[in-house]
């Protein structure tokens, strides 16, 4: 038997506000922007390089899920972006404005530095050992 993750579902509160910040800030390629309804899209972004998994990026609809956008995971890092030169990939980051919650530190298993993303969502930039 072979599976793996090939999506996870993203609440954001606008589509193209959500692609125009993954793919200009963090170098994301959409994958996918498909018109499903007058109201909903199949919305995918992929990081750059070899990825099996993408980003859902799925437009909150009704006040519960709106309560969600950014909040997916309780204020926990949520997503994990694993690159393979943390400096270069951080560099640009801070370039772009996006916002780290703490500077860069050693651990066991690799750099890693948290970051958000537009909505506020917590993510590890991460560069294993």
């Amino acid at each position: 038997m072979q599976q793996h993750i090939a999506h996870i579902a993203l609440v954001v509160s606008d589509y193209d506000e959500a692609i125009a910040f993954y793919t200009r800030k963090l170098h994301f390629t959409l994958t996918e922007d498909t018109q499903l309804s007058a109201s909903k899209r199949w919305v995918l972004v992929t990081p750059p390089g070899n990825s099996s998994c993408a980003l859902l990026l799925a437009k909150a609809d009704g006040p519960a899920q709106q309560q969600a956008v950014g909040n997916q995971s309780g204020g926990r890092v949520f997503l994990f972006l694993a690159t393979d030169d943390f400096w270069r990939d951080y560099n640009d980051m801070q370039h772009a404005g996006i916002h780290f919650l703490q500077t860069p530190r050693e651990e066991a298993y690799g750099t890693v530095a948290v970051f958000e993303d537009l909505y506020g969502n917590r993510w590890d930039l991460i560069q294993h050992k």
